[in-house]
Parts: C-alpha cells; structure tokens; sequence
C-alpha cells in the first residue's frame, strides 16, 4: 500500500501576520507611460526581459447584473522595476495587445482566469504564454487557489499586506493613487518573485 501523502498547506492570513514583510517595488521604480514613445519604450524593455510578473485590475462593479468594463490597467513588473498600463489612453492599446499576444514575453501571475475574460472582452485579444502560478502550486499538492499572499507565505516566508480598501478602488481613475500604483506594481512583481523561487524555465 503506497504510503498516504501529506497535502502542504499554505499558511492563513494569521500565520503570516509576524511574518517579515515581503520587500516590494518603491514608487521611484514604477513607471506610468503616457506617450506613445514612453510605451514604446516600456513595451521594448518587457520584450528584452522575456518573461514578467503580470496582473490586471479592475474598476469594482456593486450592483447585481452590472457588467465589468474592466481591466482598467494592465501591469508588467520586472527584477528591478514595473510598468502600469492605463487602458483608457488610446496609445497603450497597440503596445498591450503586442505584449499580450507574444510569445517572446513569459506573462507569469495569480488567479488570471477572470484577467483571461476580461481581457478578450476588452481589447479582442487571447493573452499567449501565460503561466498561472496557482496552476503551479495545485500541481504541487496545495488545494485552491494559493494566490500571491499565500505563495510568498509558503515560500518565501514573508507576508505579503493586502488593503482591500485599495482593492476595490477606482482603477479606471486617470490618475492613480501612490497606494493604487504600489498595490498594482508589487502584486505583479511579487508573482516575478515567486516565479524566480520556483526556479522555474523562462
């Protein structure tokens, strides 16, 4: 009888309160493009790297049957910086869209199946070379969806803070908060990290 396998088990909110805090981007290292030569410049950077945390985020919907409109912003966060994609200036979209399809640039992040949908349902494009770190961590023997939270808890044995207040702000604002723009880098930056713990392929 083959012996009974033991499921690892992320650590809860509460275990990782007196955890050190994860060491994230600072607002210096984060960069919100607004021309198309800015983009082009950011987009060239992703390309080079060849693989990147990624995220997007969403304005919150409240009411029953209200349909999102997001995202709003799509992010891209590399070893030393990170990149916010504003979606309501026209200019980015080219320079999304290219990133998005390619599959020269490994796009690595938590829980993207809703990003997937809102994706196509925004821009008409199938995000390619994708890799959803949860899917990993299933894999691995953890139950659910791990997110980034639990990941650098399990792995890097930090905490990772979460305000929900900033969570369900207005992400379709023209211009972000200093808490949106740290909350939207680092969710795609700490994926990047978890990403290069694994020491998984490109």
């Amino acid at each position: 009888m083959a012996p009974h396998r033991i499921r690892p088990i992320a650590p809860t909110k509460a275990e990782t309160a007196h955890l050190p805090t994860f060491a994230g981007l600072s607002l210096e290292q984060i960069f919100v493009p607004a021309t198309a030569a800015e983009f082009a410049a950011a987009a060239a950077e992703i390309f080079a790297a060849g693989v990147a945390g990624f995220d997007t985020e969403s304005k919150p919907t409240f009411r029953v049957g209200e349909k999102s409109e997001g995202p709003h912003i799509v992010q891209f966060a590399l070893p030393t910086k990170a990149f916010i994609f504003q979606l309501h200036r026209p200019e980015s979209r080219p320079f999304v869209i290219d990133l998005l399809q390619s599959e020269r640039v490994k796009k690595v992040g938590f829980g993207l199946k809703s990003d997937h949908t809102q994706i196509q349902a925004r821009l008409g494009v199938k995000p390619r070379n994708v890799l959803d770190l949860d899917q990993v961590f299933r894999k691995a023997g953890y139950r659910g969806q791990i997110g980034v939270r639990g990941a650098i808890g399990a792995l890097l044995h930090q905490r990772f803070p979460k305000s929900k207040t900033v969570t369900t702000s207005n992400w379709s604002l023209p211009h972000l908060t200093p808490g949106q723009l740290l909350y939207a880098a680092n969710d795609a930056f700490a994926a990047l990290a978890i990403h290069q713990a694994l020491d998984l392929p490109a």
